[in-house]
């Protein structure tokens, strides 16, 4: 058979290949596409990932060499690869761990580089010298260990509750699917010191757990984003040393994704479209789809929008701890948002006219919005109108475009059910 032929051969590269699994009604999970109507996903060629892939390109992983050898396996060329069990970022060739020690520069040390650049003392100037440079060089070798690109025509599937951990996937060709994932803290060990980010500095860090750099037509569907409960940071400077960057980052002029139905929670800065203000890669592009997900517990960025033309519906947003809270849906430079029929619980404290926050765009619509507040009843609001009542310079309401590729509208009444019963990996 072909499938014996094609394993043994890719036995001596590494890669680990098992009959292809099946869901309940036969099909097989890793050919399943984007539908015809599914989002900015769908546009033009549509997201068909590796569907098309021949046995060869069909591998199961369980260990990070072999997920990367899978994933840089014929370059081009329909492939998917199914993820078993958890898969650590953090481990050598041979799978056993690795440290932040492991990586860090021989002259670099996080006690002398508190002292050298502590403000007090270096003032509001960015860290340079030798030992900023031996954080960069520090962070890079961490960076060739937990950085794992994902070419074009490629699906990437996880099987009963598969996680990601200690990873960033980036995607970077056309045509990719990321569905069924636990993706959990991806950290960044060597954090870097500011000054000049806001009032009083902020500590910054690179890793995302997904992110899409330059990527056209993909599809993030029921996968979980999460810190991973590593969030006990301690302070520096009178900041959190904050070791996470993103959950899922759209940028770089990426175009054409549809993110549906996932879990994203427990995490500050989440979900990032188009990440400068300068028009280099994102003018006409940045086109995406958000529907269907729950974002619970999230500080900011769901999302934080440049550029795009945004559609933001039937989500669910769940907010407990007003203090860890600052917005939810960011309306920046040149942005295009049109949200309809979200769900939002909120504590009284939260204001809502923090739901929506300026980053320098001009325009924003929403309709069919439902809040909760505390243990009221849900009842309508117009997420514009409480906006510019709280804030200036008010926002406009035409966006200039209206979306048309809608599956399903449901109403927001429905949104809390429908999303907590089908967001997240299906195991």
């Amino acid at each position: 058979m072909r499938w014996k032929a094609f394993a043994g051969c890719c036995a001596l590269l590494g890669l680990t290949l098992t009959a292809a699994p099946a869901e309940a009604d036969g099909h097989e999970p890793g050919r399943v596409v984007l539908g015809a109507h599914d989002g900015w996903g769908a546009a033009t060629t549509g997201t068909t990932g590796g569907a098309a892939a021949a046995p060869g390109d069909v591998h199961t992983v369980t260990r990070r060499s072999e997920l990367a050898a899978a994933l840089a396996a014929h370059p081009g060329a329909p492939k998917i690869v199914y993820v078993r069990g958890t898969i650590e970022g953090d481990v050598d060739a041979r799978d056993r761990p690795r440290t932040c020690a492991d990586f860090a520069d021989p002259a670099y040390s996080l006690p002398a580089y508190l002292a050298a650049y502590d403000p007090a003392t270096w003032g509001k100037v960015e860290p340079s010298g030798p030992l900023e440079e031996a954080r960069a060089r520090s962070q890079a070798n961490q960076a060739a260990q937990v950085v794992l690109d994902v070419g074009p025509n490629t699906t990437v599937y996880g099987l009963g509750g598969a996680t990601l951990h200690g990873l960033t996937l980036r995607v970077t060709g056309d045509n990719v699917i990321l569905r069924n994932l636990r993706f959990s803290d991806a950290h960044d060990c060597f954090p870097e010191w500011d000054p000049l980010d806001g009032a009083d500095g902020n500590w910054n860090s690179e890793y995302d757990n997904v992110d899409l750099v330059g990527a056209t037509h993909v599809w993030v569907s029921h996968n979980e984003f999460s810190d991973g409960g590593n969030t006990a940071q301690p302070t520096y400077f009178g900041r959190k040393y904050e070791v996470h960057d993103g959950l899922l980052d759209i940028v770089n002029g990426s175009d054409y994704v549809t993110v549906s139905d996932n879990r994203l929670h427990d995490h500050d800065k989440t979900m990032l479209i188009g990440n400068t203000d300068k028009p280099a890669y994102d003018v006409g592009k940045l086109r995406v789809t958000v529907h269907h997900n729950v974002f619970s517990e999230i500080g900011q960025r769901a999302p934080r929008v440049r550029y795009g033309q945004v559609h933001v519906y039937d989500n669910l947003y769940v907010v407990r701890d007003a203090a860890a809270y600052t917005y939810s849906l960011g309306v920046g430079v040149e942005s295009r948002i049109h949200a309809e029929n979200n769900f939002f619980r909120i504590p009284a404290s939260v204001p809502l006219g923090a739901l929506v926050h300026y980053w320098k765009g001009t325009v924003f619509h929403a309709t069919g919005t439902l809040v909760s507040v505390g243990s009221a009843r849900p009842r309508p609001v117009d997420l514009l109108a409480e906006y510019n009542a709280a804030n200036d310079p008010d926002l406009g309401p035409d966006v200039g475009w209206t979306p048309a590729l809608v599956d399903r509208l449901d109403p927001a009444w429905a949104v809390p059910t429908r999303v907590l019963a089908g967001a997240g990996p299906v195991f």
